[in-house]
């Protein structure tokens, strides 16, 4: 599949990683400081946190989340995936900072407008080789190999 034709389905799908794995942790983030410290230890903590209302809607979406990335997966590789979801820590960092009231300091806005910018460049990048060939997604490299050959004697043929 060439990652510069994606269906509306797909980027549907790309949003909904997105949304989720950044709500279902802002979720968690919330319920997680209603409850306070817990340890590994005491495993009633950990079952008294779960279900608290804010925890079990994180696991929740999170579950939605999960399903969402594994489709995801199915039609397009992990180097693909992560960089076209990374406008998440942007939405991430927005529900932190106002929704939970944290502090963020400028240099981690930097840096996330640098993983931004750098997951940008990326799928650019990926794009633009899957598009003239040097580059296949899963399972379409001796497809590619078969086609740039053919298009090379092409072009040896018709420069004769």
């Amino acid at each position: 599949m060439s990652h510069s034709k994606l269906t509306a389905g797909q980027m549907l799908n790309l949003a909904v990683v997105t949304v989720t794995a950044s709500c279902g942790d802002t979720f968690l983030a919330r319920g997680m400081k209603s409850v306070g410290p817990v340890s590994v230890h005491h495993l009633g903590e950990l079952i008294h946190a779960v279900l608290t209302p804010w925890v079990g809607a994180g696991i929740v979406v999170l579950i939605g989340f999960f399903a969402s990335y594994l489709t995801a997966l199915s039609w397009a590789d992990l180097s693909y995936v992560l960089p076209a979801t990374s406008i998440g820590y942007v939405i991430m960092e927005l529900l932190g900072r106002f929704w939970l009231h944290e502090y963020v300091s400028p240099w981690r806005w930097l840096g996330i407008v640098f993983i931004m910018l750098m997951g940008g460049a990326y799928g650019v990048t990926l794009m633009d080789a899957v598009r003239i060939g040097v580059y296949a997604p899963k399972n379409a490299r001796v497809h590619t190999r078969l086609i740039q050959e053919a298009y090379g004697e092409m072009r040896l043929a018709l420069n004769m």
